[in-house]
């Protein structure tokens, strides 16, 4: 399976042409990709930038699940029967995406058992990170509810991505499930603890060791 993370192989590109792709459309950074119960009728795939994947709570509250780039699905489900998107998408950055047939990407999935293999270990990866917002929005305190974020927004995954100058305050704290107030609060302890270094909108992590106990702990 670890073989199937890197394999630039599966990449959906390598099965359709998304060049004569008649769906394929760019974003300006900060456009809305697609809204929360709205109609579904494609499963939309990440080819360049950066997508915020958040859930509207209320009129002004939302809850950021996670942040998509080039290589994933988006509204996946609706292969499945889901006939409305279940959350709302941005283009965090400028974002080129590409609208696929439902049908079509199902034979895609048929034809090349591999690239299905892929996709389910990701979206196995993407139920972990679900069930640990649930968590940390049933038992952990502020603090850790920022602290996951933090870790979570550090990842691997980002490393090539200067991803923290994409988000403001408020987005972090969006992450965290927590106010913007109570974002800016927490950075300053976990500055002067020696767990994060602060440089305008930047955040290095510092003492990942210790940001993660706290992120453990709740």
């Amino acid at each position: 399976m670890d073989n199937l993370k890197s394999n630039n192989n599966c990449r959906l590109e390598n099965f359709i042409d998304l060049n004569d792709h008649k769906t394929r459309v760019q974003y300006l950074k900060g456009e809305n990709i697609f809204k929360q119960g709205a109609f579904a009728p494609y499963v939309i795939y990440v080819v360049e930038g950066l997508v915020k994947v958040y859930l509207q709570t209320g009129l002004d509250k939302q809850i950021n699940i996670l942040i998509a780039k080039p290589g994933d699905f988006l509204a996946f489900s609706s292969i499945f029967g889901e006939t409305v998107h279940t959350y709302s998408t941005q283009a965090l950055t400028n974002a080129e995406i590409c609208m696929i047939e439902k049908e079509r990407l199902k034979q895609i999935l048929i034809e090349h058992p591999e690239f299905a293999m892929e996709i389910t270990s990701k979206n196995y990866r993407k139920e972990k990170h679900l069930l640990e917002i649930i968590k940390n929005l049933s038992y952990k305190q502020m603090r850790g509810k920022l602290a996951s974020a933090l870790i979570y927004l550090s990842a691997d995954d980002f490393l090539k991505e200067d991803i923290f100058s994409y988000l403001c305050r408020q987005d972090l704290a969006d992450f965290a499930s927590i106010s913007a107030e109570s974002a800016i609060k927490f950075l300053k302890e976990f500055e002067k603890e020696g767990m994060v270094s602060l440089d305008g909108k930047d955040i290095a992590i510092t003492d990942q060791v210790k940001l993660g106990n706290i992120s453990k702990n709740g």
